[in-house]
């Protein structure tokens, strides 16, 4: 079944699956905490993807959390500050994921990133209920 890329439910479930990798167990042998930052940023950066497909904002294809963090802001949704803090999280999206690029994350790094995608996730969550709930016309 293919998953339709213009209802925000889709990125949602999107961002959900990368928070769930994200906080997988670390201690399997041979995973590596960048790659689960990595999965992190994704939620997040899906999550806000979501958010702008409800406002039917366009965005390009992007890894940068502010970007679109502003995006949104242009639209007229105020941003929370930890929302905007999740900007930390834009270089596990390339940095970290290739060998020699950055030093290796470390146990404390790692669980900001998943707080800071929670948050995210949490929040995009919340904005598309309560939008939905006050603007049928949407999905």
């Amino acid at each position: 079944m293919k998953r339709d890329p213009t209802d925000p439910r889709t990125w949602l479930a999107r961002a959900r699956s990368n928070l769930k990798r994200a906080e997988l167990d670390r201690r399997e042998p041979g995973i590596f905490l960048e790659d689960l930052c990595f999965d992190a940023q994704q939620a997040a950066e899906k999550a806000l993807k979501a958010i702008c497909v409800h406002l039917s904002v366009a965005f390009p294809k992007t890894h940068s959390l502010v970007y679109l963090i502003d995006l949104i802001e242009q639209a007229g949704l105020c941003v929370p500050e930890e929302v905007r803090e999740a900007d930390l999280l834009t270089r596990y999206a390339v940095e970290t994921r290739y060998p020699g690029l950055e030093e290796e994350v470390e146990e404390a790094e790692y669980q900001n990133t998943v707080h800071l995608a929670r948050g995210v996730l949490s929040w995009a969550e919340k904005v598309i209920a309560e939008r939905s709930r006050t603007s049928p016309h949407r999905k």
